[in-house]
């Protein structure tokens, strides 16, 4: 009983996590400065073959985890589909909101897509600490890690030239966003995800203690 729901509190976390992610994707696509490098294929792809931008994430997302599986010969983690499902299905959600338009000036455009960035860096923190799997493009950067025997940095170097590339020649927004977004985004990241961990496994460790305090005064009781 008591890992079922360290289970569940787990998903809990998981599941706001990508949902916080996403909205931080949306603020930095509407923001149209440029988007960064997976989105720029998503968006792209949208560009050209219409469907929308969540359902292009899932669907690139399959066939990462396909070459991430192929490549290492084992099923990916569940974890990892139900990320790529449910952060496409999250970005197209915030796409249909009313009040998520683009920002007439300069000022706006700057603002929300920085705001974008801390947000997304934050909800990849929560997400990540709750430990429910990584999503396709990091599979697949791992996977790609271990078949080269490339550094990490160099191979998730090699993967966003390659999609932004790709999503640049299908008219996928690259601008000055999508450079800074390059930039900074790792160390954002690296400034959150210690920061949810240690939130996150105190959170986890109380409710597990408190369950204990629980059980010991319904014995008590009785």
């Amino acid at each position: 009983m008591k890992r079922k729901q360290h289970l569940q509190k787990r998903f809990v976390l998981f599941s706001v996590g990508l949902l916080i992610m996403a909205l931080g994707i949306t603020l930095t696509i509407v923001a149209d400065l440029g988007a960064a490098p997976w989105d720029v294929l998503h968006v792209g792809l949208y560009y050209q073959f219409g469907l929308t931008i969540g359902t292009w994430s899932i669907i690139v997302g399959f066939i990462v985890l396909g070459s991430a599986g192929i490549m290492m010969k084992e099923w990916p983690k569940f974890g990892a589909y139900l990320n790529m499902i449910l952060v496409g299905i999250f970005i197209d959600m915030y796409m249909l909101l009313p009040f998520m338009t683009e920002p007439q000036s300069w000022q706006g455009k700057a603002v929300m897509f920085l705001v974008g960035m801390v947000v997304y860096a934050y909800g990849m923190g929560i997400y990540l600490s709750a430990e429910f799997g990584a999503g396709p493009r990091d599979s697949f950067m791992l996977a790609l890690t271990a078949k080269t025997k490339w550094k990490v940095s160099n191979a998730r170097r090699l993967m966003e030239i390659g999609v932004l590339a790709i999503g640049w020649l299908l008219g996928g927004p690259v601008f000055i966003g999508t450079i800074v977004f390059s930039i900074v985004a790792g160390t954002f990241i690296g400034i959150a995800l210690p920061q949810c961990r240690t939130l996150t496994h105190k959170w986890l460790r109380d409710s597990v203690e408190n369950e204990k305090v629980k059980e010991i005064e319904r014995g008590a009781s009785v």
